[in-house]
């Protein structure tokens, strides 16, 4: 599970691991009370509990509901999807692609971008020429990348979970080329460090999480 945060509106967001998502389920069900209600609104599933906690469930992409709405949800949530990972930071990037949780292909690289300076005058333009020149060659080999890793498995993708610079990834999928993973369902953006491998190993916790936003009754604003 990803760890909570405050919600817009109140209550928290986190993300529940689908293999567990049945019985985190169960467990909202014991401590609050039986569902009251349960529908269908936007694509997600919403559960207002006896206590009156209220609950949004997001559903998975391409995910079509079933007559039971919270099973149908959590077999579709557990099902392997082919998702392409795209993260970027000023001079580090990784890509990938992965089966469910398991990796299929990947490519980490990096390219040195000159650090700040505390010069000024002239010699801050000119440094500033240069790194935003650094930049975009990092944005370039990135997208060069991305191209060559991804786009080969473009046909299969079902999401696009992007990660790191948000500013940085926009330009990369700016690129002609990438054209149909810029189209693809876009997931949440993704917290990480700089992209290394280990970090790219560690995307499925994140990008596979079911998003859930739960308010309980001392949670909700006042009016």
């Amino acid at each position: 599970m990803t760890a909570p945060r405050p919600a817009a509106g109140g209550g928290r967001l986190l993300g529940v691991a689908p293999e567990r998502l049945g019985r985190w389920l169960d467990g909202v069900a014991d401590r609050h009370g039986a569902f009251t209600d349960v529908r269908v609104e936007d694509g997600d599933v919403v559960v207002t509990c006896a206590d009156t906690t209220w609950l949004r469930v997001t559903g998975p992409p391409g995910w079509t509901p079933g007559p039971a709405l919270l099973t149908s949800l959590t077999v579709a949530a557990k099902a392997p999807r082919r998702t392409a990972v795209l993260l970027v930071r000023r001079g580090r990037w990784a890509v990938g692609v992965f089966d469910g949780a398991a990796l299929v292909v990947s490519k980490v690289d990096t390219r040195q971008v000159q650090g700040r300076t505390a010069a000024g005058g002239w010699s801050q333009q000119r440094f500033a020429r240069r790194r935003a020149n650094q930049t975009d060659a990092v944005v370039g080999a990135a997208a060069d990348t991305t191209a060559r890793v991804l786009l080969p498995h473009a046909g299969r993708l079902q999401a696009l979970a992007p990660g790191g610079d948000r500013g940085l990834v926009a330009e990369v999928l700016e690129d002609p080329r990438l054209r149909r993973l810029a189209e693809l369902p876009r997931l949440p953006p993704l917290e990480v460090g700089e992209p290394t491998k280990a970090v790219l190993l560690q995307t499925p916790a994140q990008f596979r999480a079911v998003r859930v936003h739960i308010v309980e009754p001392g949670e909700r604003p006042a009016d």
